[in-house]
C-alpha cells in the first residue's frame, strides 16, 4: 500500500464533503464589489437626504416627498446592483471550480438568508413611513447581521463572524444615533470590503 497517497486521499474526501455540506461558491470579489456599491449608495444618501438635515434622532421627523423618493430610489438601486454583482462573481467562481451553483444547498442558504432580510426590510419601510429615519442605519445593520448568521451554517464560517460584527455595529449605530451614517458606511462598506479580501485570499 502506498502510504504517501493517504494525505491526497484525505484532502479529496474533505473537498467532496465541503461541496456537499457547504455553499462554497461565494466569491470574495462579490463582497468587495458590494462594499464599494454600498459606500457609493451611502454617500449619495448623505448628499441628497441627510446633508444639513437633523434626521438622525430618536423621534419621528417630517421627510419631504422628494427626499423620500431619493432615499427609496438609492436603496433599491444599491440593492439591485449589489445582487447583480454578487451573482456575477459567484457564477464566475462556480464555473472556474466546475461546481453547480443552483442546487438544494443553495436554496437552503438563500432561504435562511432571506427570512431576516425580508423581515428587516419590511420593518424599515414601516419605520420610514412613520418618519423614524434615524433608526434605519441601525436596523438595517442588525437584520443584515442576523441574516448572515442564519445562513452561515451553509457556507464559510467567516460569514458568521461578519454577521456578529454587523449586529454590533448596528447596536452602536442605535446608541450613537447622530453618528449612525458612519456606522452604516463602516458596516456595509469598509467591513464588507475587508471580508471580501479575506475570502478572496482564502480561495
Amino acid at each position: 500500500m502506498n502510504t504517501n497517497k493517504y494525505p491526497d486521499d484525505l484532502k479529496e474526501i474533505k473537498e467532496i464533503m465541503s461541496r456537499t455540506t457547504q455553499f462554497i461558491s461565494l466569491s470574495g470579489l462579490s463582497g468587495i464589489s458590494t462594499g464599494i456599491i454600498a459606500l457609493a449608495g451611502i454617500w449619495l444618501t448623505y448628499k441628497t437626504v441627510f446633508k444639513n438635515q437633523n434626521y438622525l434622532v430618536y423621534d419621528a421627523v417630517t421627510l419631504s416627498n422628494e427626499r423620500e423618493i431619493y432615499l427609496l430610489a438609492i436603496a433599491i438601486i444599491t440593492v439591485i446592483l449589489s445582487v447583480i454583482s454578487a451573482v456575477f462573481f459567484t457564477k464566475r467562481k462556480s464555473k472556474i471550480q466546475k461546481q453547480i451553483i443552483w442546487n438544494s444547498l443553495t436554496k437552503r442558504f438563500l432561504f435562511n438568508l432571506l427570512i431576516p432580510l425580508i423581515t428587516g426590510g419590511t420593518l424599515c419601510l414601516m419605520l420610514l413611513s412613520k418618519g423614524f429615519i434615524g433608526f434605519l442605519p441601525s436596523f438595517t445593520l442588525v437584520f443584515y447581521g442576523l441574516s448572515l448568521i442564519n445562513g452561515s451554517k451553509y457556507t464559510f464560517r467567516e460569514i458568521r463572524y461578519l454577521g456578529i460584527l454587523q449586529i454590533l455595529l448596528g447596536l452602536l449605530a442605535f446608541q450613537f444615533i447622530s453618528y449612525s451614517l458612519l456606522f452604516w458606511a463602516l458596516g456595509f462598506g469598509i467591513v464588507q470590503i475587508i471580508y471580501g479580501l479575506i475570502i478572496q485570499k482564502k480561495n
